[in-house]
């Protein structure tokens, strides 16, 4: 099996800015496997809550993460700026995945790419319902290929 190389910033309709903290690094002095997990999350929700298509607290409907992956190329550390692309790879009728990749700000190529599936569940009852239309238009913006 070949291993996958990085990716690049033009391959991803969205990016999203954010800063890593003195608290991400670990002992080894770069980002800790785990910010990489969070960093997807928060880009994802950072992306749907400026679209106007999510409200942490109060909407009916919201995604659970179910599934992440995640290949790591290169090293991150504070007080690296990075930014973090966003494409979808598959829209169901409840579920999509996203390819997520870090980049450092300055740097073309991919530190890590992973996926990032969300099934959109009822919030009362946590059972999974169709994206709603606003939220699917949003996503449907994100996707790069016809099958998602």
């Amino acid at each position: 099996m070949q291993r996958p190389q990085p990716t690049q910033k033009s391959s991803y309709p969205h990016l999203v800015p954010l800063s890593t903290r003195w608290s991400d690094n670990d002992a080894y002095g770069h980002l800790n496997n785990v910010i990489y997990y969070s960093l997807f999350d928060t880009a994802v929700n950072r992306h749907l809550l400026d679209a106007g298509v999510l409200d942490i607290a109060s909407s009916p409907i919201i995604g659970f993460v179910v599934e992440t992956r995640c290949t790591y190329f290169s090293s991150l550390a504070y007080p690296d700026a990075i930014e973090v692309g966003l494409k979808v790879v598959k829209l169901g009728t409840s579920s999509v995945t996203y390819e997520v990749a870090i980049f450092r700000a300055s740097d073309d190529r991919a530190a890590a790419v992973g996926s990032f599936t969300h099934v959109y569940v009822d919030r009362a009852t946590n059972r999974p319902t169709p994206i709603p239309p606003q939220v699917r238009r949003v996503l449907t913006a994100l996707a790069v290929s016809p099958e998602a």
